[in-house]
């Protein structure tokens, strides 16, 4: 005889389909709704880069730069070149060449860039400091989101394909913001 506390037979309950995941449902009825999706997915993904950047910077030594001034520190380091304000602007697809100038201020504060002049146009270019920062970032950066992102097992040709088909969808926004300014 069984007691009252024997488990019963689980019931399984067929979960509907819900469409796809995006935070803005009325966005997402159009005839496009994966585009809804992608968007939902890049404002995650880059809040969480944001994060990592910024949590990444303090665990190399910096605490408290911004995901730009990162990113600008990163770039002028690229290739060991200088830059100028416009090819940074350009490359980060920063429209606010305010902001972009306001972290190679805090940037050079910090002795990790040094500001110049080629003729007319301010030249950016890395310091030793900024180069070595750099280097500890990759470090820091190989050992936690490289090994975490390889464990996924994705094909790296696909990871590229999806880099490479944010880029194109970059275009089309930037297209569909100069259409909208017109409007």
């Amino acid at each position: 005889m069984a007691a009252e506390h024997d488990a019963k037979p689980i019931n399984r309950v067929e979960i509907p389909d819900i469409g796809p995941v995006v935070s803005s449902a009325h966005l997402a009825n159009s005839s496009l709704p994966a585009l809804s999706e992608v968007e939902f997915a890049l404002t995650m993904a880059n809040n969480a880069y944001h994060r990592w950047m910024m949590r990444c910077m303090t665990a190399a030594g910096l605490p408290g730069l911004s995901p730009l001034e990162i990113l600008i520190v990163h770039l002028v380091n690229h290739r060991d070149r200088a830059k100028t304000l416009a090819d940074i602007c350009l490359v980060l697809n920063v429209e606010d060449t305010h902001l972009a100038n306001y972290a190679i201020k805090k940037l050079d504060g910090h002795g990790l860039v040094q500001v110049g002049r080629n003729g007319k146009e301010k030249t950016i270019a890395i310091t030793e400091k900024g180069a070595a920062l750099c280097t500890r970032y990759g470090e820091i950066r190989e050992a936690l989101v490289v090994r975490a992102a390889r464990q996924l097992g994705h094909d790296p040709a696909d990871i590229s394909r999806v880099a490479a088909l944010l880029r194109t969808l970059s275009g089309a926004y930037d297209q569909a913001a100069r259409a909208a300014a017109a409007l």
